[in-house]
Order: structure tokens, then sequence, then C-alpha cells
């Protein structure tokens, strides 16, 4: 197996340093008092080496949230997509005891999340210096001054309220970027975070355990 070093990269005086994950480079990055990976995550095991079930069709998605089961995708089932964007996963897979962060990091809660924002200037400032500088549609590019490097890589849906609509994706890769906190609000719901091409906001939403977010992992 080949493994890469990236340089470290630099970003509000933070270094990004690289963390080296199952043959996969993670650069991270401090961000007030928190290190954040700098990247989505991109596994198919759990922290113990179960194996994550990756969930293609709309019939296999839907499944496993209506029985609570872990799943993974990629957007639009297509690996290239993963390479850049990372996997999707539902709330199952985050909440599964067996861990889907690596040794050494966490899914952040939501408290932790609030945290970074407001390191950041509150909601309403931090998105732009959370997003990318490239790859947002609509003119939607960040300062990225934070070293988040936040990227619009989708949502999948599990149930849906619009008829024939259950399992798909929103073709919305481009334009908006969901992210699971480990914070649940009841048997069906769980804390997320999203940003959008258009504003610079990050938005605190609660969202179906069914559906299909990025992941980024803060360290323990």
């Amino acid at each position: 197996m080949i493994r890469k070093i990236l340089p470290c990269l630099v970003a509000l005086g933070a270094v990004l340093i690289p963390t080296l994950v199952v043959g996969q480079v993670y650069p991270e990055v401090t961000i007030g008092t928190q290190v954040w990976m700098a990247k989505n995550l991109d596994v198919s095991t759990f922290r113990n080496g179960d194996p994550i079930p990756e969930a293609k069709t709309n019939e296999e998605w839907v499944k496993a949230g209506e029985n609570q089961q872990p799943a993974w995708c990629y957007y639009f089932n297509n690996s290239a997509n993963g390479a850049k964007y990372g996997k999707l996963y539902n709330w199952y897979a985050v909440n599964d005891s067996r861990g889907l962060a690596p040794t050494g990091w966490h899914v952040p809660t939501d408290e932790e999340w609030t945290i970074l924002t407001v390191s950041l200037g509150g909601d309403e400032k931090a998105g732009a210096k959370m997003k990318s500088k490239n790859d947002w549609h609509d003119d939607g590019n960040g300062t990225n001054e934070s070293g988040f490097s936040g990227l619009p890589g989708g949502v999948r849906v599990g149930k849906y309220f619009e008829a024939g609509r259950d399992g798909k994706f929103n073709n919305n890769i481009g334009t908006r970027g969901y992210w699971w906190s480990s914070t649940e609000d009841g048997t069906s719901n769980a804390w997320g975070r999203t940003q959008i091409s258009w504003v610079d906001d990050v938005h605190r939403e609660l969202f179906s355990k069914t559906w299909g977010f990025s992941v980024r992992c803060l360290r323990d």
C-alpha cells in the first residue's frame, strides 16, 4: 500500500498537519481551542474493523434507516465524488458503538460545533471562513480563513415527505454541504450543520437520522 505524506499547510497561523488513517491522509487544523480534520471522513469500516454496509439503491438506503442500521454511500453512488467529498453516512453510523471516527477522534457534539462557529465570529460570519475557496457553485466560494475547507458534498434523503423521493439524492452537490453532530433530539432526529452556496451563514438544524450527511471529526 502506498502512503502519501502531505506537506504542511498554513491557515490563520495554525499548521495543517497530516494524519494517516487506514492509508488515507487527513489534514488537521487547529481552530480556536479545537483540532479538526480538514477533510470529510471517507472510511468504510468502524474503528474495530467491522465493515459499514454500503447502501446503493434507494430501497437499501431507506431500509437501513427504517431498521436503524448504519449505512454509507457515495453521492450518486459515484466513487469519484468520494475522492473529493468523502462518503455520506446516516446517523446510525455516527452513533454506532463500534466507533465511526478513527482512534483519537470523535464525531463532534452539537455543542462542539457551536464552539467552532462562535470562535469564528458566530453563525453569520463563520460560514465564509469555513467554506473552501473553490467548488461552490453560484459564486458561493468562501475565504477558508479558518482552514476548515468545507465542501458542498450534498445530501441523501431517507424517508421523505414528498412521494417518490425516498432514498434519493437531492441534486445539490456543489451547492450545499451537510455535516452530522453526534447529538440526537428524540428518537427520530439529530442535530447537524449546513452551508449553502448563496449565503455565508452556518445553519444549525434538526434532521432525520435516516438522511445521509458528510462527517467531520474532532480530536479527543
